[in-house]
């Protein structure tokens, strides 16, 4: 049976949030690239991962683009992560992504200015 995957947008205050649910790996990870890639360069982003159950090599080269492009714009973006799942944060750990990111454990803490 193949794991559900979705990803949606919804905006809470000034925050464009992009949720993920499911596995995120080569399959799924054009469908999150594009909800990233749709988001206002100029934006204030948080990636909520609290129900991705499996993050892979091309999941994260999907959130170090979106953070590529936060940053090279100078229109004043910004991405933060909400990692929740032990699984999805050791990732991040082992790839020394846990200091490159802003990572934070619930949307509510991500969400706070």
């Amino acid at each position: 049976m193949e794991d559900l995957f979705e990803v949606s947008v919804s905006q809470r205050g000034d925050a464009c949030v992009v949720t993920a649910v499911g596995e995120v790996d080569v399959s799924t990870a054009p469908e999150l690239r594009q909800k990233l890639r749709e988001q206002p360069e100029d934006a204030f982003v948080v990636v909520d991962l609290s129900d991705v159950t499996f993050l892979d090599s091309t999941g994260l080269g999907v959130l170090v683009a979106a953070l590529k492009r936060v940053r090279e714009r100078e229109a004043g973006g910004e991405l933060r992560l909400v990692v929740s799942r032990p699984q999805v944060s050791k990732v991040l750990e082992v790839t020394g992504l846990s200091g490159v990111f802003s990572i934070h454990p619930t949307l509510d803490e991500a969400l706070a200015r």
